[in-house]
């Protein structure tokens, strides 16, 4: 299938050095706030970038649910082929297409398992089917038929039809705390700006343009 003719000319909106925020999570977060602001489906949806040991990557999407100064948390199946990949090697990349604005956010950085109470804080803000399937799924490992999801669901409804449902040991968060970020704004004739911001010191980043 050709698809060369596929062509989309991108609005002529700037992104320059002197209007960035010196922050880049603030940055993330002015954008982020247009992001969900302009309605877009799922805007904290990133593709997650993760690298096993022989170096072979894989990516996925996954939803961000929280972040601040000192990171941005997702959640998983310590089971899953994402949590082995960063159990063997902790460096990631995320990006937040959002592709209705014409932008795009890559974060670099490493991941790293959040507190038990930490998850705990979160899981409990789960709607309660989000909290059993966390139970159900074996994230990752092979299964014969989704009858015997449905069949454990239904399982765990029974056993906890009253009271809280307790954190499953083998689920939780990681935090991604960023070494770098690049902010991709679509431009004119393909001369997109994008602005890449790197740690000068522990409360620093040095801002620099980058070519398209």
């Amino acid at each position: 299938m050709d698809l060369t003719h596929l062509r989309q000319e991108y609005a002529d909106r700037p992104l320059d050095l002197d209007h960035v925020d010196e922050s880049p999570f603030r940055q993330f977060e002015r954008w982020y706030r247009e992001a969900s602001d302009a309605q877009l489906l799922e805007p904290n949806a990133m593709t997650l970038a993760t690298v096993d040991a022989e170096g072979c990557p894989s990516q996925r999407t996954v939803l961000l649910k929280y972040f601040d100064n000192d990171g941005f948390v997702f959640f998983t199946n310590y089971g899953s082929r994402k949590a082995s990949q960063l159990e063997e090697n902790h460096h990631v990349s995320v990006l937040f297409p959002w592709i209705p604005l014409q932008r795009q956010v890559e974060i670099n950085g490493s991941a790293s398992r959040i507190s038990t109470a930490e998850t705990l804080k979160y899981f409990v803000k789960r709607p309660r089917g989000s909290q059993l399937g966390a139970w159900v799924s074996q994230q990752s490992q092979v299964i014969t038929s989704r009858s015997l999801l449905e069949a454990k669901m239904d399982e765990l409804k029974r056993k906890f039809s009253s009271g809280e449902i307790p954190v499953p040991s083998f689920w939780g968060g990681y935090r991604i705390s960023p070494t770098r970020f690049e902010f991709w704004q679509g431009r004119a004739n393909r001369l997109h700006d994008r602005i890449c911001y790197r740690p000068s010191d522990a409360d620093r980043w040095d801002r620099v343009r980058l070519s398209p």
